[in-house]
């Protein structure tokens, strides 16, 4: 499995970002995919997930209602978009599929004014 995570950057609190995570090397459409993050001095945890044919997600409560994760099975690709950023959201993030111990550079995301 290879993942390649992008769309990171430096937003101000309150602002938008949109993740994209093209992954490669298995049967995409087949797995449930989860968005991770790992802030400065933390464990990486997992903040999103969404099942094979997207039917269902789940979230972390931190970013219950700000946070969508989407899939597009066509493109081997999943999402977050992000809203209502904060400071505390400032973190690298990475995605992956139950079962892979292999993880991408993932994307830094900054949230600071």
């Amino acid at each position: 499995a290879q993942f390649v995570e992008s769309g990171g950057g430096l937003v101000q609190p309150g602002g938008s970002l949109r993740l994209s995570c093209a992954a490669s090397g298995f049967t995409f459409s087949r797995y449930t995919m989860r968005w991770y993050r790992q802030a400065p001095g933390k464990e990486r945890v997992m903040v999103a997930g969404i099942s094979s044919v997207g039917g269902s997600t789940d979230y972390a409560d931190s970013v219950k209602g700000r946070f969508t994760i989407s899939r597009d099975n066509a493109k081997n690709t999943v999402y977050l978009q992000m809203s209502s950023l904060k400071p505390e959201d400032t973190a690298v993030y990475y995605c992956n599929r139950p079962g892979s111990t292999i993880w991408g550079r993932g994307t830094q995301v900054t949230v600071s004014s």
